[in-house]
């Protein structure tokens, strides 16, 4: 080991938990509520407004809903899996 060089912890990314402060961004739930409110905000565009000015765009607004549902419930299903499995440990 040179000397210029650090010591490094024995475990990897030891020193790393020990400072960490988890933030509501840190969530599991974060993404899947961020992706839902999506769906729901294309899916009034899409399907529910009466807004003459989102006319032309109703197959995007249509189609972004239905990815971001599918997108949302799949991060949905996997934050409560990881759920499940942190309880268990």
């Amino acid at each position: 080991m040179n000397e210029s060089e650090p010591e490094r912890p024995a475990q990897p990314g030891a020193a790393d938990e020990e400072d960490f402060v988890p933030t509501p961004f840190d969530g599991p739930y974060f993404l899947p509520v961020v992706l839902l409110g999506l769906a729901i905000w294309f899916g009034y565009d899409g399907w529910i407004t009466d807004d003459a000015s989102m006319a032309e765009w109703w197959w995007f607004n249509q189609g972004g809903a239905v990815v971001f549902a599918v997108w949302g419930a799949w991060s949905l299903r996997r934050a409560i899996r990881e759920g499940r499995d942190g309880a268990d440990a």
